[in-house]
């Protein structure tokens, strides 16, 4: 795991960090990369033609596993003209930016990044990804949030990124790991199932790294 947590590391496109007040918003150009199977994929922020995609992605992927916080049956919640302006509110932002991963043309997944704009509390960001199972283990969570730490490391304020997951997604913990973050902390029963089992949430941070130094 320390040999897989270097080399994703190594991996961070290490940019100098802008003043927080110069960062107007966090608009991500296309990315192109190769999947583990060869397949194309594409990295970018969300665009008005990502709308169609991006329903479908969370009403699907709030099927494939227990750990996203929402059932298939709560997506009605979200419409075309809400995700244009969820759209547009990010990425016109300063404090905070999404970012989608194309294969092939569809939505694979997601990832967030918002950061505090308080005094006390601006040095931190929080964080959030998810896939679609089929797209699992083709390299994407890593190369997601190998930008995800690079938006933060650019932004001169923000010492530590922080997530949550919930008890039994070992996959998701061990992509968090590979990539720098350790539990600090946990909520016991935050989550609630269908049938009535409780699951703790567990609090996870990654401090930040410049110059080859923590924070």
């Amino acid at each position: 795991m320390d040999s897989e947590k270097k080399q994703a590391d190594a991996q961070i496109r290490r940019l100098p960090f802008q003043p927080a007040e110069r960062m107007r918003n966090m608009i991500i150009q296309d990315m192109e990369f190769t999947l583990k199977d060869g397949r194309k994929a594409l990295i970018r922020s969300p665009k008005d033609e990502d709308i169609r995609g991006m329903l479908d992605y969370l009403y699907i992927s709030a099927g494939e596993t227990e750990f996203i916080l929402r059932y298939p049956e709560e997506c009605g919640k979200y419409t075309p003209e809400g995700e244009k302006m969820l759209f547009d509110r990010i990425n016109a932002s300063a404090s905070e930016a999404m970012l989608v991963c194309l294969v092939e043309g569809k939505v694979a997944g997601n990832c967030q990044i918002a950061w505090k704009t308080g005094i006390k509390t601006r040095h931190r960001a929080s964080v959030a990804i998810a896939l679609l199972k089929e797209f699992w283990n083709q390299g994407i969570g890593t190369r997601m949030f190998q930008e995800l730490i690079q938006i933060a490391e650019r932004n001169e304020n923000i010492l530590q990124m922080e997530l949550e997951f919930v008890e039994g997604n070992t996959r998701a913990r061990a992509l968090y790991e590979k990539m720098g973050f350790r539990i600090a902390g946990i909520r016991p029963n935050a989550i609630r199932l269908k049938d009535g089992t409780l699951l703790n949430e567990y609090y996870m941070i990654r401090e930040i790294r410049r110059g080859g130094k923590e924070t």
